[in-house]
């Protein structure tokens, strides 16, 4: 268990009453439709459209600390660039079209080609690609590792700290806390690597103290498992996420644009995250269980109100 000072325990109070009070309010700003429950009325700017594709993409960052841990930068070449590139061609080839459709759903439009026996069928499966399982796993785990509370109540909190609102404000909802959330994972992870900085110095720490194959691309791995893990990233193609997005963008530009703009933060969030797993694995060479990783480091460089906001 993670050891918390008050004020952190505060901050970290105070983020679930903000996220709360910001899914609830967006309540005030809907018209109860339907096209405003499922796609906040197709209104969706560049900024906030960026903002929300951004923040919706990292969910098992626990395993990003651990990729990167046992793999080193080759954790980026199997976990980000792969999707950079799909996110591109999805961008070029698709955002507009599916915005031009004005549908709400993947299984609309399957309904619409192939007729609504092979739609129902679809939602079964997009339904299991859009399962929150992995993500509320790890936040059972986080909330195990820092409050101590059995990994199934932490889940049980997690879901309803991040669902209950759905269930009044739609889309609308969704989008301004994870606008809000934007901020918060840009900020933890940007504090994180401003102490690590600050108490080893400089990227050398990184590099005076690891294993020489964990800097080096491909080592470590095989082309083949490159591969594999470069074409796990095609599934961005049938991400019920990036349909969502699409379909809710205020207008075809919007839809192109934004997801293109996304790939840039995302390359920066991923140097982020990255960066602070190498110093992870530099700094704390023998963790058992590397899916801590990034919690154990936090724990050791950051000071009190700086492990609540990470």
């Amino acid at each position: 268990m993670i050891n918390l000072s008050t004020l952190d325990k505060l901050i970290i109070l105070f983020y679930a009453i903000i996220l709360l009070s910001i899914g609830f309010w967006s309540k005030r700003k809907s018209d109860s439709s339907k096209l405003d429950f499922l796609l906040a009325g197709r209104n969706l700017n560049l900024p906030l459209f960026v903002m929300v594709t951004v923040a919706t993409w990292y969910g098992g960052i626990l395993g990003v600390g651990e990729f990167t841990y046992r793999y080193g930068i080759n954790s980026w070449l199997t976990q980000g660039f792969p999707y950079y590139v799909f996110a591109i061609l999805f961008a070029v080839f698709f955002s507009k079209k599916i915005r031009n459709t004005n549908l709400t759903t993947i299984p609309e439009r399957i309904e619409q080609v192939y007729g609504k026996k092979l739609s129902i069928i679809l939602s079964f499966f997009i339904l299991m690609i859009v399962s929150p399982a992995p993500y509320a796993l790890m936040t059972g785990v986080i909330f195990n590792v820092f409050f101590g509370v059995p990994i199934w109540i932490g889940i049980v909190l997690g879901l309803f700290l991040s669902s209950v609102y759905l269930f009044f404000a739609g889309y609308r909802s969704d989008i301004y806390t994870d606008v809000y959330q934007f901020v918060l994972m840009f900020a933890g992870f940007i504090a994180l690597l401003f102490f690590s900085l600050k108490n080893f110095g400089s990227f050398n720490f990184i590099k005076e103290n690891l294993p020489a194959d964990l800097l080096v691309p491909f080592k470590g791995i095989s082309f083949g498992y490159f591969l594999v893990w470069f074409f796990i990233g095609l599934w961005t193609f049938v991400d019920p996420g990036f349909h969502q997005r699409s379909y809710a963008a205020k207008n075809e530009k919007v839809a192109f644009y934004g997801i293109l703009i996304s790939v840039g933060f995302w390359f920066v969030f991923d140097f982020l995250t990255v960066s602070n797993g190498l110093f992870a694995r530099a700094y704390l060479p023998d963790l058992e269980n590397p899916i801590y990783s990034y919690i154990i480091y936090a724990d050791k460089v950051l000071p009190d109100l700086f492990k609540g906001l990470f």
